[in-house]
């Protein structure tokens, strides 16, 4: 019998589904009146995805909602309908889940959202926020060009940022547990933290490239690290993937960090996670007009003939094939 950790993620997911008539990973669902309707879920759980330690609710409560909407923007959806579930356990009292609720109402907002809907239920393991967000694909975003080799990999910011805050939150539990904020250690890190307890994702995203006339190739959410995005474009797309190292953004103080911690950031852009980045293939003919409306974003690399498979470029030129985790290795040779 396989685990889950012989399987990876992908795998398991892929097994469950067979034999259930259901597709894993579907496209989206086509609505009768001829639009795209995709919908994107998310369930946090304290304790695995979030501390109470040192997460302030209020932020909590704006990434749980970008976490979702980024992953709806990444399938070219608008914001459409927000329903958020809250389990919350005996410790937690109302004006605390009120705070928490400020947080998803400001993300609400701010991404554009049409409809809002909450339920509250009790919960005997610490508090659990499950968010699904759904939203309509603009007509002109609807058909996409086939994606083709040298198309640019271009991503909505810095990477490994929300891995390297998490670390320096951690570094400083003992010191948050006494009551103490680190406050001096928040300061110098305080862009890599910020990723973390609240990430950027760039408002209205699809209505904006569907104002600029610009429809990408291919689109995923970098959540889950770098790697994880990459194998998942290899796997739409059907093309290698290139990124280069030495293209890829970094916050400030990453490195630094990464000295003091023992951490490589490349290494944490890779394979960290929450980074809440939407990384668009924007067709190599169209990348002046994007450049233009679009100059938060940075190119990272490429697609690829096929058999390049997905790999990093060192600044030596060296090819590394990219794994991730929750991937089965016999992903990377396909």
């Amino acid at each position: 019998m396989q685990d889950f950790e012989q399987m990876g993620r992908i795998e398991a997911i892929r097994s469950l589904f067979e034999g259930s008539g259901f597709e894993p990973f579907a496209p989206a669902a086509v609505q009768p009146g001829g639009g795209q309707f995709i919908s994107e879920s998310r369930l946090l759980l304290e304790g695995i995805d979030f501390d109470l330690v040192y997460f302030p609710l209020r932020h909590l409560g704006y990434k749980s909602v970008a976490l979702v909407t980024g992953a709806l923007y990444a399938g070219l959806a608008g914001a459409g309908s927000l329903t958020v579930v809250l389990g919350i356990s005996a410790k937690l009292g109302f004006s605390q889940i009120k705070e928490l609720w400020e947080g998803v109402l400001v993300a609400a907002k701010e991404f554009g959202y049409k409809t809002l809907s909450l339920d509250l239920q009790p919960s005997r393991n610490g508090l659990a926020i499950s968010v699904t967000a759904g939203g309509v694909v603009p007509s002109t975003l609807s058909s996409r060009p086939a994606a083709a080799s040298k198309d640019l990999l271009c991503v909505s910011g810095a990477l490994g940022a929300a891995y390297l805050g998490l670390q320096v939150l951690e570094h400083g539990r003992s010191s948050f547990e006494n009551g103490d904020s680190n406050q001096e250690e928040l300061e110098r890190y305080r862009m890599l933290v910020g990723s973390y307890l609240k990430p950027e994702v760039p408002a209205c995203l699809p209505e904006a490239l569907a104002e600029a006339g610009i429809t990408p190739a291919a689109a995923c959410f970098v959540d889950r690290g770098l790697a994880d995005a990459l194998l998942r474009l290899r796997r739409s797309t059907g093309l290698g993937v290139k990124v280069y190292a030495d293209h890829i953004p970094f916050e400030g103080g990453s490195f630094e960090l990464g000295k003091t911690l023992d951490l490589d950031p490349v290494s944490a852009a890779m394979n960290g996670g929450d980074d809440c980045r939407v990384l668009l293939v924007i067709p190599i003919g169209r990348y002046e007009a994007f450049r233009k409306d679009f100059q938060t974003f940075d190119i990272i690399g490429h697609l690829a003939q096929s058999d390049a498979g997905a790999v990093l470029v060192s600044p030596d030129g060296l090819e590394h094939p990219v794994s991730a985790p929750g991937w089965p290795k016999q992903e990377n040779t396909l």
